[in-house]
């Protein structure tokens, strides 16, 4: 085997002349000075079209490359730059890094990799780079990426939700294909223009072949799918229609709570320091008061989860507070809907508006208007038995990706190590 195919080899280089290698034991630097071929040279390097050369540039650049062993590797060549009709005068491309680089493409693919494994602190350690590097790689290497693959591909059945990511209301509006479980888009930004971008990037085409959206009950996601997916069944999502009504259940139990620490203040005699003497007052006020107070999770938790201690406390709740009780088996009633069949939930769920229009606690009165203004989409979603769990698994995920790189600076970095990880490529 010849010298230069060897050098080639080793360096992970093609198209590409290596002319002089040079070893400094002391720094334990390896430079190679190489070349384009002349099929690679005299190129724009935005558009790769032939252009004409304009001159030698700043001189001589250097590309960082895959150590070997222990001795850092760098690639060597000038740094010509030629006049494109188009993008005017720009460097021209070498065949061993991407455009605007300071690696070669091994050195950015190895970083990316190893980004989706391991953290940033890792990396930097591991590849002797600095930490916005590993941001910048990242997001090269995605660009590159997605201009080999169709990420809208046979896309049909799609779920939106948005993750903070940052302190200071930071979010990312996420995009999630249900039939294939991946990441298929995800953009700074929690509001109408940041979805409205997705579609555009859709296509009015593409967009009519959105046969379900699964979602919140978040306004802006509901008009913006409207506008530009006319034709796609809305489907809410059960865990967050859940979630409404305890969180309706625990405003009762609150509003429970502080009642019974008025009357504790009022009725009870007042407690003196240290353990109550054996002959001290009873204060049953203040007994309800923890009582309501601790029972919390007992009133949140699916009954057949339920331990023995929780189990006798909402038997407790039954017997001495009848309103809370009336609103914990609300909750209940519309938690059960979602496990009916399509035309039982129907009847159910008409029977549950009316039990909660007329239950006379303002927490419910109200939630049963948020359920009759998203009725349909609920009922979509009992029938079409979509839920938003893929994208709340998605989001858990790029939490992970968040808390294991310890932060990122952009979004822009985040996206991408989100979509190599996720987008299934």
């Amino acid at each position: 085997m010849r010298t230069l195919r060897i050098w080639r080899t080793l360096l992970g280089v093609e198209k590409t002349f290596v002319e002089d290698i040079d070893l400094d034991l002391e720094s334990r630097i390896l430079i190679a000075s190489v070349r384009p071929m002349a099929s690679k040279r005299n190129r724009c390097g935005a558009c790769h079209k032939r252009s004409p050369r304009y001159d030698a540039g700043d001189g001589r650049r250097r590309w960082r490359g895959l150590d070997v062993g222990s001795i850092q590797v760098h690639l060597e060549a000038d740094a010509r730059r030629v006049s494109c009709r188009v993008h005017g005068v720009t460097v021209a491309p070498v065949p061993w890094a991407r455009h605007q680089s300071g690696h070669t493409l091994f050195f950015d693919d190895q970083v990316a990799w190893l980004a989706t494994q391991t953290s940033k602190t890792a990396i930097t350690v591991l590849m002797r780079v600095a930490w916005r590097t590993v941001g910048a790689i990242i997001t090269r290497v995605w660009a590159d990426t997605q201009k080999q693959f169709d990420q809208f591909a046979d896309l049909t059945r799609i779920g939106i939700d948005e993750i903070s990511y940052k302190r200071g209301h930071k979010y990312l509006t996420c995009v999630v294909d249900h039939d294939f479980g991946r990441l298929v888009w995800a953009a700074p930004g929690q509001d109408k223009a940041t979805l409205a971008t997705f579609f555009d990037a859709l296509g009015p085409e593409r967009s009519l072949q959105i046969t379900h959206v699964s979602a919140d009950g978040a306004a802006w996601i509901a008009s913006v799918v409207a506008d530009k997916a006319p034709t796609a069944i809305r489907c809410a999502d059960p865990f967050h229609v859940v979630k409404w009504a305890t969180e309706a259940l625990d405003e009762v139990r609150r509003g429970a709570w502080n009642d019974a620490r008025k009357a504790a203040r009022q009725n009870d005699a007042c407690r003196t320091r240290g353990r109550p003497a054996a002959d001290a007052p009873a204060r049953p006020d203040s007994a309800r008061a923890a009582g309501i107070k601790n029972c919390r999770y007992a009133l949140w938790k699916n009954p057949e989860n339920l331990t023995e201690k929780q189990q006798a406390k909402l038997a407790w709740i039954v017997q001495t507070d009848p309103r809370l009780a009336r609103a914990y088996y609300l909750k209940e009633g519309l938690r059960v809907i979602f496990k009916l069949p399509p035309v039982e939930a129907t009847e159910a769920l008409n029977k549950w508006v009316g039990w909660a229009r007329r239950c006379r606690i303002p927490a419910f009165v109200k939630l049963q208007k948020s359920i009759v203004k998203h009725r349909a989409s609920i009922l979509a979603s009992i029938e079409h038995g979509l839920s938003n769990g893929r994208v709340e698994s998605m989001n858990t995920k790029i939490r992970l990706m968040t808390r294991i790189a310890f932060g990122f600076t952009s979004p822009d970095a985040l996206i991408a190590l989100a979509m190599l990880s996720l987008g299934g490529h």
